[in-house]
């Protein structure tokens, strides 16, 4: 099964204030690890919010809204895809990651496969 991992922000990271050498240097590890057995199929961190837009539709019209936006700890700050065996699995590796980078939240969620919608 494939779950996305999705860590949120911290107002740190929206300042775009960069993570210690040490920092990198376990998540690199740690990413190493998750390659090399197969189970991380992709994952990228995102840019803070001022380098981006946010897209608002109602009633058929489209709004473009430029960064920086208010709230980060509302703001994706990167993504993982894995392939694990269950839901536990990926938690278990949700709750590694956050620790590590120091996150406070981690969204798990399945990722749908073609039978799941029919």
């Amino acid at each position: 099964m494939r779950y996305m991992l999705m860590h949120y922000e911290t107002q740190a990271d929206e300042d775009g204030v960069k993570p210690t050498p040490e920092t990198i240097a376990k998540v690199g590890e740690y990413v190493q690890e998750l390659s090399m057995s197969g189970v991380l199929l992709a994952g990228e961190g995102v840019a803070s919010s001022k380098q981006g837009a946010r897209l608002e539709v109602e009633n058929g019209d489209v709004r473009v809204i430029d960064g920086p936006f208010a709230e980060a700890k509302e703001l994706i700050g990167g993504f993982a895809i894995l392939e694990v065996d269950s839901l536990a699995e990926a938690i278990e590796h949700a709750r590694r990651y956050a620790l590590l980078i120091g996150v406070e939240r981690v969204d798990v969620r399945k990722v749908n496969e073609f039978d799941d919608l029919q």
